[in-house]
């Protein structure tokens, strides 16, 4: 079993989640998006059912609804993007420092995942200006990695504080996924994503200084071939804009135990050896292919459902919601947190409670 066995242990210290103060009921969505697509797109009528199928009754986004209905570009975006990211930023890091019993003048590397905005300086550096981060603490800006960005982000977090031991290192994930928005482009990815996703943000605390917290292995990916157009952004003028494949659950289906397989292999590894599976729930869809493909029994992963259904899709963030409730059952063994992101790429880091 790998667990960084030339290394000391990269122990998970703390985890903290944030969301921003905006509510959006699923069925107040629904409405606006009506409001805002329904003349302009043929087939909305149709699609709507898709609101009422995702599991999802909440999420939360970094602008009000007024937001969605006016025109929107790139500087709009990027400024909404440059002041809710770097507030969720700021609370998520708050609370996982504050889980590990850390403060902000104790990190020594910063991992920021963030894949919905562009900023330079990157976002850590804008909450330096808020939060006592040290002059000479280490950033590592991550974008690009989607709705992986978490599963990957940690497991880089852990191999950083292995390489290092005894220093501190602080991830931060945050999407601002409701930006991306468009009622110009009238596709049906641009309809799905309305359906699924939600701002929020996730940190945590990562070190070999501890005994007694849950130990993270070495992570691995699978990145298939010739799958560049499954999931990213389209980029125009205006912003981004979604590429989420409708083929996305079957191919969960047919391709992911096998990639699992592969990755557990590399890290020493079966499918028997683990307690539970930790998953990012990308949607309602997704976790029954996930549950499918991986043979687990159909409703086990409860954990994913109530995210997804109190906070929709998050992208990177969202897998680390799901760690903290499942970290919250005072959990034993060793499980295995797993997510898909644009590549097409399956991240998988093995978390052992013990």
């Amino acid at each position: 079993m790998n667990f960084h066995a030339s290394m000391p242990a990269a122990r998970l210290l703390g985890v903290g989640t944030a969301v921003p103060g905006y509510q959006c009921p699923q069925d107040m969505v629904k409405t606006v998006a009506r409001r805002v697509l329904g003349d302009r797109y043929a087939d909305f009528d149709r699609l709507t059912k898709s609101f009422d199928n995702a599991g999802i009754d909440n999420r939360y986004s970094v602008v009000p609804f007024d937001w969605f209905e006016e025109v929107q570009d790139w500087p709009s975006r990027t400024k909404a993007y440059l002041e809710g990211a770097t507030a969720l930023f700021i609370d998520a890091a708050q609370k996982a420092l504050d889980e590990s019993g850390w403060r902000a003048e104790d990190v020594d590397t910063i991992v920021t995942i963030s894949s919905t905005g562009i900023a330079t300086p990157t976002l850590e550096a804008r909450a330096m200006r808020s939060m006592a981060f040290r002059d000479d603490v280490q950033r590592v800006p991550v974008f690009g990695l989607g709705c992986a960005g978490g599963v990957t982000g940690l497991a880089l977090a852990a191999r950083l504080a292995a390489a290092s031991p005894g220093s501190k290192v602080l991830l931060v994930a945050v999407e601002t996924c409701t930006l991306s928005f468009r009622a110009d482009r009238l596709q049906k990815a641009d309809i799905i994503a309305t359906v699924l996703f939600g701002d929020g943000a996730a940190a945590a605390c990562v070190s070999t200084a501890s005994d007694d917290a849950p130990v993270l292995g070495q992570g691995a990916e699978h990145t298939w071939p010739d799958t560049l157009p499954i999931m990213g952004w389209d980029v125009d003028r205006d912003g981004f804009g979604v590429i989420f494949d409708r083929s996305i659950p079957e191919f969960v289906k047919q391709n992911l135990a096998d990639a699992v397989t592969s990755s557990l292999k590399k890290l020493g590894l079966e499918q028997s050896d683990l307690s539970r599976m930790i998953c990012h729930p990308g949607g309602a869809k997704v976790v029954e292919a996930i549950e499918s493909a991986l043979h687990l029994e159909q409703g086990v992963l409860d954990h994913e459902r109530e995210v997804l259904r109190e906070f929709g899709n998050m992208s990177a963030p969202t897998a680390l919601f799901v760690l903290k409730r499942v970290m919250a059952d005072q959990p034993s063994g060793t499980m295995l947190l797993t997510a898909l992101g644009p590549g097409f790429t399956a991240s998988v880091l093995p978390v052992r409670f013990d």
